[in-house]
C-alpha cells in the first residue's frame, strides 16, 4: 500500500510540474497555477508517506 501512495505522489508532483510548464508556455497564469498546487500536493502526500515510513521502522 506505502508504495502505491508514493507512486501516486511521485505521478501528482510530475503532473503539476507539466501542467506548470505547459501554462507558463502559453501565458494562462491560472493553468501555472494549478500546476503549483498539484505539486504541493505531491509534495505533502511524499512527507507523508516518509514520516510514515520513519515511524514504522
Amino acid at each position: 500500500m506505502a508504495g502505491n501512495e508514493k507512486a501516486k505522489a511521485k505521478a501528482e508532483q510530475a503532473k503539476g510540474k507539466a501542467k506548470e510548464a505547459a501554462g507558463r508556455a502559453v501565458g494562462n497564469e491560472r493553468m501555472e497555477a494549478e500546476g503549483r498546487m498539484e505539486g504541493a500536493r505531491g509534495d505533502a502526500r511524499q512527507a507523508k508517506e516518509k514520516a510514515k515510513d520513519t515511524f514504522k521502522h
